[in-house]
Parts: C-alpha cells; sequence; structure tokens
C-alpha cells in the first residue's frame, strides 16, 4: 500500500470533517445510529478518497429486541460518521456490541491484520505541533493528497483478533490513529456486552505523549473493516450514546 494510501486508510475515518473551535456550550448528544429501517439523521457512510476495496455494508437489524445496525464487512471499508456540534467533550461514551462472526485474519499489530469485526471511534483537532515532525509531514502529504482535512488524532475502542483486553495499541498504518482493545476474538459469540468509557481518561493513555487532555471532538465513527485481511466478519452495534 502506498505510504498516501495507507496514510489515508488510517486517518480518513473522518473524512470531510471541519475543525471544531473552541466552545462552552453543553456537550453534544448523539443521535440514534438507526431509526426503524433506516440509518439514524446525523449518520454517513465515509469512505475512501478513490477508494478501490467495496464499501462494508451497513443496515438496520433488531437484534434480541434490540434496534442494531449490523455491520458486515467482506474484504471491504468504510465508516458512518456523524460530525458533532462545537461543544464540550462529554465525559462518557457508551454502547453495546456483540460480534456473530469474527475475522480470524484479524492482528492489529501487523499491516495485514489491521482489521476489526466492530470499532467506536472519536476524532479530535490536535494541533498539528503536537504531531511528531514525521507523522506531521505524512499527514500534510494526506491531507494534500485527499483534499481533505484529516484529523490529527483518532481514538477507537475495537472488537480485536489475538491482542490482549485493554491493551493500546497504535494503527499499522499510521499513529494518528490509535486502539483500545475493548475485545478480542475470545468474545465473539458471548451475546450482547455493554460499555462504558471516560473519553478523557482513555485519550490519556492512547494520546498521552502528545496532549495533556483531549483537544476539541471533530467526529465520531463506528464501522467495521476487512480490507487488509480480505476476509469476512458480522457483528452488531446498538445504543451509542454520550454519557453524563
Amino acid at each position: 500500500m502506498a505510504v498516501g494510501m495507507a496514510v489515508g486508510t488510517a486517518v480518513a475515518m473522518a473524512l470531510a470533517s471541519p475543525l471544531a473551535t473552541a466552545a462552552d456550550a453543553a456537550p453534544p448528544t448523539l443521535p440514534p445510529l438507526v431509526i426503524g429501517t433506516a440509518l439514524g439523521d446525523g449518520w454517513r457512510v465515509a469512505n475512501l478518497p478513490q477508494q478501490k476495496p467495496p464499501v462494508t455494508r451497513y443496515r438496520p437489524e433488531t437484534v434480541e429486541g434490540r434496534a442494531a445496525l449490523r455491520m458486515e464487512a467482506v474484504a471491504s471499508y468504510g465508516n458512518l460518521l456523524h460530525e458533532p456540534p462545537a461543544g464540550a467533550l462529554p465525559r462518557l461514551l457508551q454502547w453495546s456490541w456483540r460480534v456473530a462472526v469474527p475475522n480470524p485474519g484479524t492482528d492489529l499489530r501487523h499491516k495485514a491484520g489491521d482489521d476489526v469485526a466492530a470499532k467506536v471511534c472519536l476524532s479530535f483537532d490536535l494541533p498539528l505541533s503536537r504531531v511528531p515532525f514525521g507523522e506531521r509531514l505524512l499527514l500534510q502529504l494526506a491531507r494534500a493528497r485527499t483534499g481533505e482535512n484529516l484529523p490529527a488524532a483518532t481514538l477507537c475502542w475495537v472488537w480485536g483478533g489475538p491482542e490482549a483486553s485493554g491493551s493500546v495499541v497504535d494503527n499499522a498504518f499510521s499513529r494518528r490513529v490509535r486502539y483500545v482493545v475493548l475485545r478480542n476474538a475470545a468474545d465473539a459469540g458471548a451475546g450482547w456486552l455493554d460499555e462504558s468509557r471516560e473519553i478523557a481518561a482513555d485519550f490519556a493513555r492512547a494520546f498521552g505523549d502528545e496532549a495533556p487532555a483531549p483537544p476539541p471532538l471533530v467526529a465520531v465513527l463506528v464501522g467495521a473493516d476487512a480490507d487488509n485481511t480480505g476476509g469476512r466478519s458480522v457483528a452488531y452495534l446498538a445504543a451509542a450514546r454520550f454519557g453524563p
């Protein structure tokens, strides 16, 4: 994968996200992922510029009485993106998820295995001055090639493969994306699992070497991908929301 495309794959999860400005407003709310038989208002599919892999399939589905987003990745890439209005950073991010079909090729420590059955991500407007010089040049190159203001810091909570639960893993293509592995292959088939994460604490764990506190939030993303492994996964996500 070319350098520009590799960086774009890692950071283009927040395609076309405008940079937020500092605001004293109340924290934003997160719109429902699904409403009836349609995707929720305020969510849109975000792909890579000139993307070659097929797009990950997203559709509403009721699973054990829960209105859920079905995410099926088949050698594919693509995210659902929401751009919240500027405001104070929410304290918690909460959701429920389950994996019905795990991708056996997932291994986030290597480029060939950099796919997840499910992820929930936040992108932040990290100032370029805080990005290491070499990575800053790559990000600027990716921004120039894509024409998009790609974010400098994206934190993803992921359902991984063999990685230890609770571990923090840099994206294999770009450290502008960092993973907190909440669940792994051993948890697949366990049914619905509920998550509640302290945003500032997890940002400090993942990006504390560059920023002591989270910068402004510019995008929320959910998704699944299987473009690097060429495999397949099926997962479900429900009740994504910001906590008090």
